[in-house]
């Protein structure tokens, strides 16, 4: 509580940081924005092909209503990488509004909702301005993990058993990390799109802080329940992701094996 003050107090410096860097940073794009299609095939060239218009009914209407928002800032010109920053920015309010307690819960939960979208809004304005980068891939990878972090924290200073955020944050490393291995190893890094996907843990844990400012009275279950029901949808999207990962492998051709470098020593 003594610390809140501060902290918002950076956070507002930081804030008017990234406003003055998202104006001074912006390019018109050369192109023309592409259509929410466009926009959907180019998407699914960079996710290993899954096509959101036949998947998932909540992927394909949480990527409409982010084209709907990124397809003016796309229009501006503004950079990719200051939206993802802008991601990490809200993930640490979500913190700091968690441990002040009371009412603050309340505005922790929606500013959540806020992050959650900033994370999938870079990729869109990236797609949407033909500026998609190598580096643009693993900051917003960066920022993704260091987000489930802060979003763990903030759950634990509402009242959520450190031990359950510990898991939840294994669960979600250990999945990001399968996808990664699969890159690696000439698959592709999405393999399957599972139940437990990020905006999923945005879905799931920004009730478990709202809520619990609504209802005082239960904020020693609601901070437990979400979670427990996100560990759950975790572990089953992990055996769903290591299934199809393992198909995928399988089937590629295998590589000759490569003579080992020699080592110095």
């Amino acid at each position: 509580m003594t610390r809140t003050p501060v902290l918002l107090a950076v956070l507002a410096v930081a804030g008017l940081a990234l406003v003055v860097l998202a104006v001074v940073t912006a390019r018109r794009p050369a192109r023309e924005v592409p259509s929410r299609d466009g926009y959907f095939d180019r998407w699914q060239v960079l996710h290993g092909g899954y096509d959101p218009r036949t998947g998932s009914v909540w992927l394909r209407g949480w990527l409409t209503m982010v084209y709907a928002i990124a397809r003016p800032l796309a229009r501006r010109g503004v950079q990719p990488d200051v939206i993802t920053l802008s991601s990490l920015w809200l993930g640490g309010l979500v913190l700091v509004l968690a441990e002040a307690g009371g009412r603050w819960w309340i505005a922790a939960g929606w500013v959540m909702v806020a992050s959650g979208l900033f994370d999938t809004l870079d990729g869109c304005v990236a797609v949407l301005e033909h500026r998609t980068t190598r580096w643009g891939y693993v900051l917003d990878s960066a920022v993704d993990r260091v987000n489930d972090a802060l979003y763990l924290l903030a759950v634990v200073a509402v009242g959520c058993p450190a031990e359950l955020a510990v898991w939840l944050g294994f669960g979600f490393f250990f999945m990001e990390y399968l996808r990664a291995r699969a890159g690696n190893a000439g698959g592709d890094e999405v393999g399957r799109v599972t139940m437990a996907e990020r905006p999923t843990r945005v879905i799931v844990l920004s009730p478990s802080l709202h809520f619990s400012g609504v209802f005082p009275g239960l904020s020693d279950v609601l901070p437990v329940v979400g979670p427990s029901l996100l560990l759950a949808m975790t572990v089953l999207s992990i055996a769903q992701l290591g299934v199809a990962v393992r198909r995928q492998l399988l089937a590629l051709p295998l590589e000759e094996p490569q003579a080992a470098t020699p080592r110095a020593g």
